[in-house]
Order: C-alpha cells, then sequence, then structure tokens
C-alpha cells in the first residue's frame, strides 16, 4: 500500500473513532489547518508533515505509528444487527473501533500461529420450532464445549476461548449488545458496557447475542427470536438438571432469598431465575406474577437484593501478547502498538524474570 493511501485510510478511522467530522476535527485544530486541507488528507492526495501529524495526534488521541501501521489481518465490513437504531456518526464509530480491535487481536494469532478456525456446534441443527429445541440446542453446545452441568465461570472468557470475539465498548443507551460475522468466519459480539453496569447482565447478554449467532431460527419473526434467544441464555447459565437439583420439580412458595443464593452461584439475575423457573414448569404463571410483583414493590428490578461477584471478562488478548513477547516472537515497540499504548506506558506493566 502506497504511503498515501495508508495514511488516508487510518487518518479516516482515526476521525471517525474520535466521533469528528472533518469540520469538528478542523475545529478543534483552532487555525492551524482548513477543513478542505483536512479533507485532501483523507483523500490520500498530501501526507501531513511530521510537526501537523503532532497536532492531529493530540486532536484524535492515538500515536504517530497509529497512521503509518499497516494491518496485517484485513477486516471486511462489519453489519451490526441493532446498529441502526444508533446515529449515523455513532454507528461509524463503533464499527471502526470494532475493526481495529479484531485487526489488532487477528494479528497477534497469525504470529502465535493459533487456529483460529470457528466450529458452530449447531451446524445442521433443525430449525427452531419449541421451547424444548431450544432446551436441547443449549444442552448440546454445552456438551461440545465440555461444560457439563456446572455453572460457567466466565462467559466472555468462554466465548473467546471457542474462538468467538468479544468487544466491549462504551455506547449509548438504545442497545445492550450486537453481533456479526465479520469476513464470513469470524463470529463478533459487541456489548454495550454504559449500559451493562452489573455482571450478570453482561453474562445473559453475551449468552443471549451467542444464540444470536448460533441457533437456526431464520423463519422466525423478531419477537419470537428474541424470546428464544433469552431462553437460550437462561438454559445456558442455569441448565435444567442443575434446576432439577437446586430447585426440585415443582414448586409452590419461593423466597427471593433462595433465588438469590442461586444468583451467587450460577451468575444470572434474580428476574432471570424467576422466568427460568417458569419456563421448565416449577412454578405456576400467577406465581411469577406475584415474585415479580413483589421485585417492583421493593424497587428490586433495578438494583436487585443480592450481588454477583464472580469474575466476568477476558484476559486472553493480554496472556497471548505477553506469551508472544516472552518467546520473542514480538518487539517491545510491536506489543506496545498491538496494546494500543505508547512504548513507556507499556514498559510500565512489564516485570522480567531472567
Amino acid at each position: 500500500m502506497e504511503m498515501n493511501e495508508l495514511f488516508a485510510e487510518r487518518f479516516h478511522s482515526a476521525r471517525v473513532l474520535s466521533g469528528f467530522s472533518l469540520q469538528d476535527l478542523a475545529d478543534k485544530l483552532g487555525n492551524r489547518i482548513s477543513k478542505q486541507a483536512l479533507h485532501k488528507y483523507e483523500k490520500g492526495e498530501v501526507v501531513p508533515d511530521s510537526e501537523m501529524i503532532g497536532y492531529l495526534c493530540e486532536a484524535l488521541n492515538v500515536r504517530p505509528d497509529f497512521f503509518f501501521r499497516e494491518t496485517k489481518v484485513e477486516v471486511g465490513n462489519l453489519c451490526f444487527r441493532k446498529l441502526d437504531k444508533l446515529p449515523v456518526k455513532e454507528q461509524n464509530r463503533i464499527v471502526e473501533y470494532s475493526k481495529d480491535v479484531l485487526a489488532r487481536y487477528l494479528e497477534l494469532e497469525e504470529i502465535l500461529g493459533i487456529e483460529t478456525r470457528f466450529t458452530n456446534p449447531l451446524k445442521g441443527f433443525p430449525e427452531l420450532a419449541t421451547f424444548d429445541d431450544v432446551e436441547k440446542a443449549a444442552k448440546f453446545v454445552r456438551k461440545e464445549w465440555n461444560l457439563g452441568t456446572d455453572p460457567i465461570y466466565n462467559t466472555m472468557e468462554l466465548l473467546e476461548d471457542n474462538h468467538i470475539k468479544v468487544i466491549p465498548v462504551e455506547s449509548e443507551d438504545s442497545f445492550d449488545g450486537m453481533q456479526t460475522w465479520v469476513n464470513h468466519s469470524i463470529p463478533v459480539i459487541v456489548i454495550n458496557t454504559s449500559k451493562l453496569k452489573v455482571k450478570e447482565r453482561i453474562r445473559f447478554t453475551v449468552l443471549h447475542e451467542l444464540g444470536h449467532l448460533l441457533l437456526p431460527m431464520n423463519g422466525l419473526n423478531e419477537k419470537a427470536k428474541e424470546k428464544y434467544c433469552n431462553q437460550f441464555a437462561a438454559a445456558m447459565l442455569f441448565p435444567k438438571e442443575a434446576a432439577d437439583k437446586e430447585l426440585g420439580m415443582k414448586r409452590n412458595k419461593m423466597f427471593i432469598q433462595e433465588f438469590g443464593e442461586l444468583k451467587k452461584q450460577y451468575g444470572i439475575a434474580i428476574q432471570a431465575l424467576i422466568y427460568r423457573a417458569n419456563d421448565l414448569g416449577i412454578i405456576s404463571n400467577s406465581y411469577v406474577k406475584q415474585l415479580i410483583f413483589l421485585m417492583e414493590s421493593n424497587n428490586w428490578k433495578i438494583v436487585e437484593p443480592v450481588e454477583y461477584i464472580g469474575d466476568e471478562g477476558s484476559n486472553r488478548f493480554k496472556q497471548l501478547l505477553f506469551r508472544a513477547l516472552a518467546e520473542e516472537q514480538i518487539s517491545m515497540s510491536k506489543a506496545a502498538v498491538l496494546y494500543n499504548q505508547t512504548l513507556n506506558e507499556f514498559r510500565k506493566q512489564i516485570m522480567v524474570v531472567e
């Protein structure tokens, strides 16, 4: 790629990541440069000198190497479900941010020679038609991923270990999570950490979006898809075998505290546990209404009375980065670039044992 073309592509990405229009950026830079001159940068007609690159780095909050980092792994178009609910500027920012994270992640895996091919555990699974079909699908995924009936320790790490990339972003409150396929082969989930404030909501959202990626439900309307994905997420977090053991087959009465103890163990919200127990026929529809009324009366639908304090997140990228560095497959400066930090910032994290 020619220098002008590379700079133009990376400059455009940095501008969109910052949420600036060309005029916004010109304003941010004061009287140093016009909108028209910035447009020439983005078209690849001109490459700025080192002084202007310094000003651009300050305005866009990037390092100079960002503009000249040629991505070894190409990331195709990103088309997230639900993205059209956001303003165009925010849509573009999320897409560019996701592409940047993915490109660095995939390049690191390529350097290490790690197999990244995703295998869909539900490939060939029949189209969903009933709740029982969702149960079978969740049970099959848990079996294929060797989960048994134990609680899932960390949903984000589980998905990343199975070659599904999970990207946290901060955005507006119009979505919890989204998902798509990149280059027709890489499943990607984006979660909105500005809206998902508690770990149990992150866990449920991650698995709900996994349902959209895996479940065969092409013939269903959006409402049915959402319902099945909610049921799939609940079944992944609290499988039927665990429910039978913990709750019994049929109950006429349950305390919120009992649901709270299950929440602490399985990492699923009390409200989701109530609906899960109802879906499995353990409690009746009328009793669900009583329990939800109790939750609402105590303002527990916003902040539940019991907190889930388990781990949730993924350190896989960072672990692979330090592995590549320790095995001398990348230099310290390359590690800093992949981690999106300056060399000095990155050096502060290194503890070497000779």
